[in-house]
C-alpha cells in the first residue's frame, strides 16, 4: 500500500504523530553520526497510529535520498515514540540499476580461456537428443554414426541464431554487404552449412576474405567473391601496400598506364 502525505492541519492526524519533527530529526541525526541531517521534506501516513518523518540526506554519494523516521503512538494522549531509522531513496534519488541474474548478463565475447558457461535447465534452445530435433540433417548423422548427443537445438533456438547471425557483421544488412558486387551464395568459396540452415547460411572458406571462417548469411558479399573479373588496362579495385623507410601506408590504385619503368 503506498503511504500518503500527511496534512498537519487535518483533524484526523494525530498531532502527536504530525508535531514529532524534533523527535524524528533526533533520531535520524544518531543514526546519521556526524554527518548533518537535512530539511524536513514531508510526513507519509502509515495507519492510524504511526507515520514517517523524511529529512533530506547529506550523506556522500547517496544524492535524493532520505532519511525515514517511523514514529508511533499508543493513541489518546500518549506521546509519539521513534519505531524505526532507515535511509530510502527519493523519487530522483541515484540509485542501482534492477539486479539482473549473471546468466542474463553474459553477452557474446564474455567467456574466455578456460571459463565455464553451462545452458540453464530450462533453456528452451535444447532439447534431449532422444526427441526429434524436426532436422532430418541431424537426425541422419545420428544415426549414421551410431551416436546421439545428449541434447540438440530446438527449432526455437535455431531460429534465433539465425536471426542473430542475419542481423550480425555478417549479414545481408552490413555496410560490406551494401557495397559487394556479388552475393556469397553465388561464390564458389561459399560452404553451405547442413540441415534446415542450409538453404540461408554457409562458411566462408576464403583466406582473404573478411569472413574467412566465420558463418555468413547467402545474401552476404564481399570485394573477394570468386566470380570477380577486373579488365586488364583499367584501374584495379585494390589499394598497393607501398614502403618508406619503416612506415607503412596505404595508397591510391594506379592504372597499369601510370606504372613505372618495371612495372606492369
Amino acid at each position: 500500500m503506498t503511504p500518503t502525505l500527511i496534512d498537519p492541519t487535518r483533524r484526523d492526524v494525530p498531532p502527536a504523530l504530525a508535531e514529532a519533527i524534533e523527535l524524528a530529526r533526533a533520531a535520524a541525526q544518531q543514526e546519521a553520526g556526524d554527518e548533518p541531517v537535512g530539511d524536513h521534506v514531508d510526513v507519509l501516513a502509515e495507519d492510524d497510529a504511526s507515520a514517517t518523518h523524511r529529512f533530506e540526506a547529506n550523506k556522500p554519494g547517496y544524492r535524493g535520498w532520505h532519511w525515514a523516521v517511523t514514529v508511533a503512538t499508543a493513541g489518546g494522549d500518549a506521546p509519539a515514540t521513534v519505531s524505526e531509522v532507515v535511509l530510502l531513496p527519493g523519487p530522483n534519488a541515484l540509485v542501482a540499476p534492477d539486479w539482473v541474474p549473471w546468466q542474463q548478463r553474459v553477452r557474446s565475447g564474455d567467456v574466455g580461456v578456460g571459463d565455464l558457461l553451462p545452458p540453464a535447465p530450462d533453456d528452451v534452445r535444447l532439447v534431449p537428443g532422444y526427441l526429434a530435433s524436426d532436422d532430418p540433417a541431424v537426425e541422419e548423422v545420428s544415426h549414421e554414426i551410431g551416436l546421439g548427443r545428449i541434447r540438440v537445438m530446438s527449432r526455437e533456438g535455431r531460429l534465433e541464431a539465425a536471426d542473430r547471425w542475419k542481423r550480425g557483421e555478417y549479414g545481408p544488412r552490413s555496410d560490406m554487404a551494401r557495397g559487394a558486387p556479388a552475393s556469397c551464395g553465388t561464390c564458389g568459396f561459399y560452404l553451405p552449412v547442413a540441415g534446415s540452415l542450409r538453404a540461408a547460411f554457409g562458411v566462408c572458406g576464403n583466406e582473404v576474405a573478411p569472413a574467412d571462417g566465420h558463418v555468413v548469411h547467402a545474401e552476404y558479399g564481399c570485394g573477394a567473391h570468386s566470380e570477380i573479373e577486373v579488365e586488364q588496362g583499367t584501374s584495379v579495385p585494390v589499394a598497393e601496400l607501398v614502403y618508406d623507410d619503416s612506415t607503412l601506408f596505404e595508397a591510391q590504385p594506379r592504372s597499369s598506364d601510370e606504372a613505372g619503368p618495371g612495372q606492369t
